[in-house]
């Protein structure tokens, strides 16, 4: 096939970390170019609904990383000249480019054009814009997490940019901050369709092949070496290679250079643009007349029934996210122009690597031993650095760092890694500074709760009917080490106690009680018979570790935080609770947590939902304005008692409300995006989607 010409953009532009003192943008081309940005004081005239700009003068530093042969990631960085960047105001920019005697602009380039797909502008400003919100007590904050391109139904972040469209202009009601809290890529469950376009655009960008066969020789022989590129090859190598544990893992994103085709068609249409004009999409018929999609069962008469059933379920699985992914198309229009207008934080979960990432203390050691696992795992931590964690806090990344990875893409685009991939690999499997803090009012602390956690070794007895096990406890998604690296980050941006705060964990401190009680109670047993439930149920939320999850709440008691609210996803449904702590030592602690999940990705289907659904609607009716009193005991065992209960052997006992939703329920378990207007004396939580387009402010 003939190289494919690439549009300058590739992604972006988005903006990143913004504070007083320095606005981060991030933009990935396809040509290396030097870039410079302008940024703007906006003024209205209210009479004539027209605005004026004023150029702000600010020092422009842009570092720039080649990652491959047309892939070249930006970070812009604006400093004011004089004092800070003004608050409370619209504030525009434009992004100036020039590539030898070539000179370009967001305009010339087609993303400014008014009343055009294209155009990353509201209404009748001439620039993308962002303000920088002031006030701890007067906050509109954008939340959510979980958007995988081919999930069920439409993609709830475009309502965000329907928002925005509606109150560009209006700085009381226009969100201030977007918060996007993991699962921004499904890098192991990625569409068919998307695989031939994925794998055309991953050598385009990179150059060069990424030479897994020599990481593992295994590769090399057959049928390895043919299913590794084709649709759906790649569960039993994820499995038996890499020790992965994913049930969706055949078409488990691999190489650099599929994490980061991955992204950019996540982030913005351009690419499916120059997919479409080349033809890379294919369709299924043809996939298998180019012997592009792997069959468990071969074309052999011996075989002919289970051959004809898996080609029909293949089949049909194509079809279907085909069409999804129609309508995740055309709604990236939308996200890119949302992106260009609003401050952006992200942490990673687990679908950013890969499902189960960190599961147990054996997942992680499998995978850390298999030379092909714990390099995917670096791949998408790479990728996840460059793409996502690179803006929000670029500090924490020193020049050492970068030098390494420079170094590292440098040789990839050359097919050359081997020589340079055990310290790139140590590197990023060691780095512990993921986490980081928002300067938004408040400060948000995004916690990390993939890479940090701790593993308790010690037997956990387990009964299931007669039979009695000893078995092994859940994570700390913490541990004690990584908790102190917490508090230091977040004292060293100089926050202080007394003032309010916004910890966003991916996995919900409080989860939904009932289907934690029927997993934990249930299903968690079954280890028992030897059921390997670890990987095939999520039990990563805080509460099946009590240890844990009483270690959170005494960081967060003796952090003293004037306010406390929690902003969490993953779980796949939204909700809102308010929590009473009452510790032995007498301290109190109030936490507000909401919940946002799934931005596109409808996991509550099939008899297993509608069964879910009825049990939630039946239990919200019951926990609707009750409260639920539980204690923790000296053992970190969590259990809910009855009203009153004096015993003074505990830990700590807290008071728990579910609050109801929009739906009239405790949860809500469409698509949703959540939107919290923090206000001095309330806190009001509401839920954008498609279906109801709550809008209003």
């Amino acid at each position: 096939m003939n190289s494919i010409t690439l549009p300058m953009i590739l992604s972006g532009p988005i903006v990143r970390r913004a504070e007083p003192t320095q606005i981060t943008i991030w933009i990935a081309t396809s040509k290396r170019c030097r870039i410079h940005a302008k940024i703007y004081r906006i003024t209205s005239d209210k009479d004539s609904n027209s605005f004026d700009y004023h150029v702000i003068q600010a020092k422009c530093e842009t570092n720039m990383i080649r990652m491959g042969k047309q892939l070249f990631i930006h970070l812009i960085q604006l400093s004011p000249h004089q004092d800070t960047f003004p608050t409370n105001m619209l504030l525009g920019y434009n992004i100036h480019f020039k590539r030898g005697s070539e000179l370009h602009d967001l305009k010339s380039l087609g993303l400014l054009s008014k009343n055009d797909p294209d155009s990353i502008t509201y209404g009748s400003l001439d620039y993308p814009t962002l303000f920088l919100n002031s006030s701890s007590e007067h906050a509109n904050v954008l939340y959510g997490s979980c958007r995988k391109p081919h999930g069920d139904d439409e993609d709830t972040l475009s309502t965000a940019d329907l928002l925005l469209e509606k109150e560009y202009h209006n700085l009381l009601v226009r969100p201030s901050t977007l918060f996007l809290m993991g699962d921004q890529i499904y890098a192991d469950d990625v569409a068919d369709p998307l695989i031939p376009v994925i794998t055309k655009l991953s050598d385009e960008l990179i150059g060069a092949r990424e030479p897994l066969e020599l990481i593992d020789e295994r590769l090399k022989q057959e049928p390895f070496q043919t299913a590794l590129n084709q649709i759906n090859g790649r569960q039993y190598i994820m499995e038996n290679f890499c020790h992965f544990t994913s049930s969706h893992a055949s078409n488990h994103l691999m190489t650099f250079g599929e994490y980061a085709a991955m992204y950019l068609l996540a982030w913005s249409p351009q690419l499916w643009e120059t997919a479409q004009e080349y033809t890379l999409f294919e369709h299924y018929d043809d996939c298998v007349k180019k012997n592009q999609m792997y069959f468990v069962f071969p074309k052999e008469e011996r075989y002919a029934k289970e051959n004809k059933n898996e080609e029909l379920r293949l089949t049909n699985r194509f079809t279907e996210q085909q069409e999804t992914l129609i309508s995740f198309q055309h709604s990236l229009y939308r996200i890119r122009r949302l992106l260009a207008n609003i401050p952006t934080y992200m942490m990673f979960d687990d679908h950013d690597i890969t499902d189960d990432w960190n599961l147990s203390f054996k997942w992680k050691e499998n995978v850390r031993n298999s030379a092909l696992g714990s390099h995917v795992i670096a791949n998408g931590l790479s990728a996840y650095w460059a793409f996502q964690g690179w803006g929000n806090a670029p500090q924490s990344y020193d020049d050492k760092f970068l030098w390494l990875m420079k170094t590292y893409f440098k040789l990839l685009s050359n097919g050359k890694i081997m020589t340079y991939q055990p310290e790139w690999k140590d590197t990023l499997w060691n780095f512990d500074t993921w986490h980081f803090v928002a300067p938004t009012n408040p400060k948000a602390l995004f916690l990390n709760t993939r890479t940090q956690r701790e593993y308790n070794m010690e037997p956990r007895p387990e009964k299931f009917g007669q039979l009695i096990e000893e078995s092994i406890w859940a994570p700390q998604l913490i541990s004690k080490k990584g908790w102190e690296r917490v508090t230091s980050t977040l004292f060293n941006t100089g926050w202080k106690s007394g003032s309010p705060l916004i910890i966003v964990s991916a996995t919900p401190l409080y989860g939904m009680g009932l289907i934690e009680t029927f997993l934990h109670d249930y299903i968690y047993p079954l280890r028992v018979l030897g059921v390997n439930v670890n990987t095939r149920f999520d039990f990563e939320a805080w509460k099946y570790n009590g240890k844990g999850f009483t270690e959170f709440l005494n960081q967060v008691a003796a952090w003293k935080p004037s306010r406390c609210i929690i902003l969490s996803g993953d779980v796949h449904y939204a909700s809102a609770v308010k929590a009473a702590v009452s510790f032995k030592n007498g301290q109190k602690l109030t936490i507000n947590q909401f919940t946002s999940s799934p931005l596109k990705n409808m996991s509550f289907g099939g008899l297993w939902g509608i069964l879910m659904k009825q049990i939630m609607a039946l239990k919200a009716i019951k926990r609707k304005n009750n409260e639920i009193h539980r204690v923790c005991t000296p053992s970190y065992f969590i259990k809910e008692v009855s009203k009153g209960n004096n015993s003074n052997s505990y830990l700590w006992k807290d008071i728990v409300n579910y609050q109801t939703l929009e739906n009239h329920s405790i949860m809500e378990t469409n698509n949703n995006l959540g939107l919290l207007k923090i206000r001095r004396r309330s806190l009001n939580n509401n839920l954008l989607n498609h279906h109801h387009k709550l809008l209003q402010p």
